[in-house]
């Protein structure tokens, strides 16, 4: 066998890895595609994931296809092709172990990784139990990496020739011109395509052969994404407007004070916000009642709900991660293309809650019981001008807690001993205070603490998250038992909101709106907010706005949310981005934009996102104009470093 001949058999090997990963992928996340999906559609996203497998082949085999016809005809001896074979088997069987994990992780994501996971858990020293926890749970996928590892092996072609019976100057002529002849192959496969025009494909190129945008992690594979994110920049402006004026007729992220005959006293209310990790919609009764028989796994939250609690039904997360909320809650910074603090744009200046009340006089604290660190947690409050921080090891060294015997063995305090110490805490805080707490027992790996594990069983084993939701509503219960008694109570304002959402059970939290409800809740004991649930629409970045204008702050800030007080319901909207894909919700409906088209238009009503009404929508050009100026003034700003006033 020829060494061209050698090389075209062994990739369409690699092709076969892919197209397993690929099946592999389908089947751990089959609830999210089942309902959707047709065989013909299937066939169409996997022809479209052939173009990214070519791309992600050629980019991670390269060293291995110059090995091959590289022109030295001595290198034809069994010792240098049984190293070839080495490098073909263990590089593609990284970029298998990479989709096997993706295919694992996705459920959480709603995205192919890319390299801002490095930055995401690079101060996180927990990792192995997780992934040893995952591998238990996932055995089968070893024996299937182990299966395919022995099938690369002795399926792997090796040229059968001898550089001692060779003619070297025409085999050396002949792996030369088949290695110039291949090049423009692989340089258009690494492209995308041939021609001058096009550029060479990305990730939300997929969008190209998807129907909705978590289809395209069926189309795309885990090292493309990599590969493609290495270094990138993807914040680019688009030009929708021509000016800045055009621009901020639309929309003008820069909020600026009434006249000062208008402004009412600022009100100096302690503001409590209270992130609680992967607290979704789905599993809060009060959200819920239109499911027959479902009562959720939230009875505190929904008893606040019903008493005294200002909730908007229609709630949405902006991002689906911890680091994309983060900004999203606290400096009304949504995230588009990827999250900002892990972007090259992370040390512009940014504002935020803390920095805005820090000049009225606040004390400002954000509170998580992970290590220091963790997350960039950390990273985030100081640069939002947090004044103060408290972790793990504070709640440790405070003789007034249980010290480390409450560490969960995973991710840091439990949530109920935390809460306790996040209450205290605030009473040795002096009025008016700011404080922000991230909570983490309701993260995976899902495991109650020990002394309350009867009181919360496993009840369904493909929903763990069901007993954890339980026990950090219990906790809020008992936080705000605490707090009630406290001088601070009555003079303030909490806000409650989850970072993301988690794993989905109904078909409706399963769509690509669906995995971005959240809740956003406002209890005010005073009840100067108002209370109830109003039929309007909200977001994460609707929380700053909100609180800082009830207060009657008084001075410009930057805030890609409204406030939902003084904004009549049907003027109310949310955004958010998935897999290349902007959503917009507004006027009782979601509109997909791709970034030059609306690809999509649904009823809020169709909750299963069945009916694609694009084009009939009468509103439908008013809000891919609004969309357009969101999208260009935050790119803009960002780029540019504008994020404050």
């Amino acid at each position: 066998m020829q060494p061209i001949a050698a090389v075209l058999a062994n990739l369409v090997l690699a092709y076969l890895v892919y197209f397993i990963a690929r099946v592999v992928f389908l089947l751990e996340n089959w609830n999210l595609y089942a309902g959707n999906l047709t065989a013909g559609h299937l066939l169409e996203l996997f022809r479209g994931g052939v173009m990214f497998d070519t791309t992600a082949i050629l980019y991670t085999n390269a060293l291995w296809v110059v090995m091959m016809l590289f022109p030295v005809h001595r290198k034809e001896n069994p010792v240098y092709h049984h190293i070839c074979r080495w490098v073909f088997v263990v590089v593609n069987m990284l970029t298998l172990v990479v989709n096997l994990c993706d295919a694992v992780y996705f459920r959480y994501s709603m995205r192919r990784t890319t390299t801002t996971i490095f930055q995401e858990f690079e101060n996180e020293n927990n990792l192995g139990d997780i992934f040893l926890h995952e591998a238990l749970s996932h055995w089968y996928l070893f024996l299937l990496a182990a299966l395919v590892a022995c099938v690369l092996w002795k399926c792997y072609q090796a040229p059968r020739l001898d550089y001692r019976q060779l003619n070297w100057m025409a085999y050396d002529a002949a792996t030369l011109l088949s290695l110039l002849a291949f090049t423009p192959f692989c340089v258009a496969g690494m492209r995308g395509g041939w021609t001058r025009d096009i550029r060479p494909i990305t990730v939300s190129n997929a969008n190209n052969y998807c129907d909705r945008p978590t289809e395209t992690g069926i189309v795309l594979n885990t090292p493309f994404a990599l590969i493609r994110t290495i270094g990138k920049n993807n914040f680019e402006v688009p030009e929708y407007f021509p000016t800045e004026e055009a621009m901020a007729q639309v929309f003008d992220p820069i909020h600026r004070p009434l006249s000062s005959d208008s402004l009412t006293a600022f009100k100096a209310k302690n503001v409590v916000v209270i992130i609680i990790e992967s607290f979704g919609r789905e599993y809060i009764g009060a959200y819920n009642k239109h499911i027959p028989g479902y009562n959720g796994f939230t009875p505190f939250t929904d008893s606040l709900i019903a008493n005294g609690a200002l909730t908007y039904r229609y709630s949405y997360c902006n991002g689906r991660k911890s680091i994309d909320g983060m900004p999203s809650i606290l400096s009304s910074i949504p995230m588009f293309v990827e999250p900002f603090f892990l972007s090259p744009y992370s040390v512009n200046h940014v504002s935020g809650l803390a920095d805005c009340l820090n000049g009225k006089g606040y004390k400002t604290a954000f509170f998580h019981g992970a290590e220091r660190g963790s997350m960039g947690f950390m990273a985030f409050a100081r640069a939002t001008k947090f004044k103060n921080y408290y972790g793990r090891e504070d709640y440790a060294a405070d003789p007034r807690t249980g010290g480390d015997k409450d560490f969960d063995g995973w991710w840091g305090i439990s949530d109920e001993p935390f809460m306790q110490y996040f209450c205290q805490k605030m009473s040795d805080m002096k009025q008016p205070f700011m404080t922000a707490l991230f909570t983490l027992s309701s993260h995976h790996p899902f495991r109650v603490p020990e002394p309350y594990k009867e009181m919360f069983p496993e009840e369904n084993p493909d929903m763990p998250v069901y007993k954890v939701i339980r026990y950090t509503d219990m906790a809020l219960q008992h936080f705000f038992a605490s707090a009630k008694k406290q001088p601070w109570f009555e003079n303030t304002i909490f806000a409650i909101t989850s970072d993301h959402t988690n794993k989905p059970a109904f078909e409706e939290y399963l769509t690509d709106l669906g995995g971005f409800c959240s809740p956003v809740i406002f209890y005010d004991p005073s009840g100067e907010m108002g209370s109830g649930m109003v039929d309007a629409i909200a977001q994460q970045t609707d929380i700053m706005p909100t609180i800082l204008e009830h207060l009657g702050y008084d001075q410009p800030y930057l805030t890609f949310g409204q406030d939902l007080l003084n904004t009549p319901p049907e003027e109310t909207w949310a955004v958010n981005y998935l897999n290349g894909i902007y959503q917009y919700v507004k006027y009782g409906h979601v509109l997909q934009f791709d970034g030059e088209k609306t690809t999509a238009v649904y009823s809020l009503e169709d909750r299963l996102m069945k009916n694609n009404i694009v084009g009939q929508l009468p509103q439908q050009g008013q809000m891919e104009q609004e969309l357009k100026a969101i999208i260009q003034q935050y790119m803009e700003r960002m780029v540019n470093n504008r994020l404050t006033p």
